[in-house]
């Protein structure tokens, strides 16, 4: 493939970081608008409501794991090992990624966003094990 078709999935990861935040961004006005707490408290740390807590959580978790997709998607790239499974399995890891997301701002409950998570893990391996395969047959 060769062209920018393995980027697409990472922007759309990068589309659901820039969502997370301007949710956080929301839900914090909006505590702070009703008087639940104080503007001074984000700015001194001093402890996130449960209301924006799971965004705050959801939003850290969009810079663990999703690294190594970033990562593995630029070495795919470099290598030319970004083909049709390469970019396949790259937007099944975003999917997922947004899935794990929903629930996690949502319900967040462990029954459903754990075994996304889990899925989106294999995904990601599997995409390093492509690039692992490619780089050994060159």
């Amino acid at each position: 493939m060769t062209g920018y078709q393995i980027f697409w999935p990472l922007l759309a990861h990068v589309a659901l970081v820039y969502g997370l935040y301007a949710l956080l961004g929301m839900r914090r006005a909006k505590m702070v608008r009703a008087g639940s707490i104080a503007k001074s408290d984000y700015r001194e740390n001093r402890g996130e409501p449960a209301t924006s807590l799971v965004v705050k959580n959801c939003l850290a978790n969009q810079f663990e794991l999703p690294v190594l997709f970033y990562a593995c998607s630029i070495l795919l790239y470099i290598t030319e090992a970004d083909n049709l499974i390469s970019v396949v399995l790259a937007w099944a890891f975003v999917a997922l990624r947004y899935a794990h997301a929903a629930i996690h701002v949502t319900s967040n409950d462990m029954r459903y966003r754990s075994p996304i998570f889990a899925a989106g893990y294999i995904i990601l391996a599997a995409m390093w094990v492509w690039l692992a395969a490619w780089m050994a047959m060159s």
